[in-house]
C-alpha cells in the first residue's frame, strides 16, 4: 500500500509545476510516506518544522470559526500548505510561484489513500 501511495505521490509531483514535496506525517511530524525532489528545502522536512502545524491548527480552531482544515504559509522562496487529516497531516512544499489552487485540488486525489493509512497510524503505539 505504501509503495503504491509513494508512486502516486511521485506522479503528482511531476504533474504540478513548482511542487517540490508531498509529505504525509502523523501529527507529531513523524514521516509516514513522502515524495521529495532535490529542490525541497531540507529544513522544512524536519519533524520539528512539520509538527508546528498541530499547535497552529489547534490555535486557529479556537477562533470560533470551526475546525481548521488547512494552513497556507507563504515565504520568500517557498509556500507550505498543510492539511489537517487527523491523525495524519499532509504537507505540500512548493516554489513561491507554484499554483496554490492546483495544490489544494490534490486533496481529493490523495484522500482515498488516507483512510487505511490513518487507521494504521492511529493504532500504532
Amino acid at each position: 500500500m505504501v509503495d503504491d501511495l509513494r508512486k502516486f505521490l511521485n506522479h503528482l509531483l511531476e504533474k504540478v509545476n513548482g511542487l517540490h514535496c508531498i509529505l504525509i506525517t502523523d501529527r507529531d511530524g513523524v514521516p509516514v510516506v513522502r515524495s521529495v525532489t532535490e529542490k525541497a528545502p531540507q529544513l522544512a522536512l524536519r519533524p520539528n518544522f512539520i509538527s508546528t502545524f498541530g499547535m497552529a491548527t489547534e490555535q486557529a480552531s479556537k477562533l470560533g470559526l470551526g475546525r481548521n482544515k488547512t494552513i497556507i504559509s507563504m515565504y520568500s522562496s517557498y509556500q507550505v500548505i498543510q492539511m489537517n487529516k487527523l491523525p495524519l497531516v499532509i504537507t505540500f512544499i512548493g516554489s513561491d510561484n507554484c499554483n496554490t489552487g492546483h495544490i489544494l485540488s490534490l486533496e481529493s486525489q490523495i484522500e482515498p489513500f488516507l483512510k487505511d493509512l490513518g487507521t494504521i497510524v492511529a493504532d500504532a503505539p
